[in-house]
């Protein structure tokens, strides 16, 4: 790892980092109350809480994107200035955002190069900086070719080209807010090794995750946030699951859901034979053939970017197929546009939920009748009826627990565990025969997540038939009744839940048959 060190080292040394008394208000919110928090060479320092606890908002302040409204920053012992990004770089901070901080028009060497110096002056090197993404990308397991678009790459890949920045500059202090809510787990282990190594050559990291597993197995010591406030500190070696889950909720959390037993119906989803293209035009699904039946879950695990996302949309007539037939209930749906497949009975919690699952300026009422806005009693004659649609919305939000200011809210304003819970309200309440679930708890804080799979499995004990598309392969382990494996666009075996563990379908996730 000696190379890896070097192009790890940044010119900036932090010995010691401290972070005294951080007041940051917004309108109305106070996110930081008066937070101390610190961290050393040669530690990782995890920072758990739930979504809105005020993690990435301290973090934000350190990284110099909010000034505070009190308190200070101390590096080794000095008060320091951080008044932007630069002023953070330049004094040794980076920092690995949750949301990508990528431009997608642009090459992921020309990515890594945005607000760097290049050796040709005005111009950018790219070739210089392609070498150096491939010699990274190679040094820490984090493939991703220096010529893609970033709109051509899967989340995963995304976060890939995010780390590789980070490391390409070589931070002392590096910033990681959920640096691993797309990664596998073999890509988390690999990941792990690199945050290791780095904790070895006198780097400090600061961790945020809500996977209580990684904190345990990564971190030194983790410090809880909740509404704004250091709960508590705890060394690593003396803290457990269920504790640091009780911090950060204020309440006892059950981390597995209940399985309990259901009779197995028809088929309710058939593929058979799909075959279907990437948005590069290579083939992404070559032969997939799966059946989901009433009142199961089917898990389907797999590394990022090996045809997920494309299966999903090809389900739900988001992409076109190139050969293979779907059939929902006993009616052929290939070829069919979405509106006609919601129709039959499907409903589809998207992989990327702004994107997709919500129209970011429109309110809550009104994402929750995207699907049924033209039909009554939503609409009549043309006309949208808005006191109908602001009951149907107010009972959603009731029922599900959504927590919003008030239903005129728009959708960004919401945190990634609430718009969660509001397109799950809105799929589940067309009460659907099969439902396509890509990613539901990725980002999430472990209080959503808890809610989250216990309506999956609610549903699910009434009969749905549900295919479960996730990385999180302990989602995938709790949920499942079957599980199978995709890899570069073909199912590589199913396995009954009973028989499933981490290493086999880690083989099957890596390419290997049994």
């Amino acid at each position: 790892m000696g190379e890896a060190s070097s192009l790890l080292s940044g010119t900036a040394r932090i010995s010691h980092l401290e972070m005294k008394g951080i007041v940051k208000q917004f309108p109305g919110v106070l996110a930081n109350d008066h937070v101390d928090f610190e961290v050393r060479a040669g530690e990782v320092h995890a920072l758990l809480g739930e979504n809105g606890a005020g993690k990435s908002t301290l973090m934000k302040v350190l990284y110099g994107m909010y000034k505070p409204n009190e308190g200070e920053i101390l590096i080794d012992g000095l008060p320091a200035v951080i008044l932007s990004p630069s002023d953070a770089i330049a004094k040794g901070i980076g920092m690995i955002h949750q949301h990508f901080m990528l431009v997608p028009s642009l090459t992921v060497a020309e990515n890594v190069a945005l607000g760097l110096r290049s050796s040709r002056g005005m111009l950018t090197d790219l070739k210089v900086v392609s070498e150096r993404v491939i010699e990274l990308a190679k040094l820490y397991g984090l493939l991703v070719d220096p010529s893609a678009y970033i709109w051509q790459l899967s989340v995963g890949q995304q976060q890939r080209v995010e780390i590789i920045k980070a490391l390409y500059r070589g931070a002392a202090l590096l910033i990681l807010d959920e640096p691993t809510a797309v990664l596998t787990p073999q890509e988390v282990d690999e990941l792990f090794v690199t945050f290791r190594q780095m904790v070895r050559d006198g780097h400090a990291l600061i961790f945020i995750s809500h996977k209580l597993h990684e904190v345990l197995n990564i971190s030194h010591r983790v410090t809880v946030l909740r509404d704004g406030r250091v709960i508590g500190s705890v060394a690593t070696e003396e803290a457990t699951k269920e504790g640091l889950a009780q911090m950060m909720v204020g309440r006892d959390v059950g981390l597995k859901p209940e399985h309990k037993k259901v009779d197995v119906g028809k088929a309710m989803l058939e593929l058979e034979d799909l075959w279907a293209n990437s948005d590069r035009g290579v083939a992404a699904l070559q032969g997939v053939s799966l059946q989901v039946r009433a009142g199961e879950i089917l898990g389907l695990a797999g590394v990022s970017g090996n045809g997920q996302r494309e299966l999903a949309e090809v389900i739900t007539g988001l992409r076109n197929l190139i050969k293979g037939r779907v059939i929902l209930g006993n009616k052929d749906i290939t070829g069919k546009n979405p509106g006609e497949i919601m129709e039959q009975g499907l409903s589809y919690i998207p992989e990327e939920r702004m994107r997709d699952g919500m129209i970011r300026e429109f309110n809550i009422s009104e994402n929750a009748i995207l699907r049924e806005h033209h039909t009554q009693p939503f609409a009549r004659r043309g006309f949208l009826n808005f006191p109908v649609i602001t009951q149907y919305a107010g009972e959603l939000v009731k029922k599900f627990n959504v927590k919003t200011p008030s239903l005129d809210t728009p959708a960004k304003n919401l945190s990634g565990g609430n718009i969660q819970k509001l397109i799950l309200a809105r799929e589940l309440s067309r009460k659907p025969g099969v439902l396509i679930a890509s990613q539901p708890t990725r980002g999430l804080d472990i209080g959503a997540t808890e809610y989250i799979h216990t309506r999956l499995m609610e549903q699910r004990q009434e009969g749905t038939a549900t295919l479960l598309i996730s990385e999180d392969l302990d989602e995938i382990l709790a949920l499942s009744d079957r599980i199978a494996v995709i890899y570069e666009g073909q199912i590589m075996g199913i396995v009954e839940r009973q028989n499933a563990n981490a290493e086999n379908l880690g083989l099957l996730m890596a390419g290997v048959r049994e």
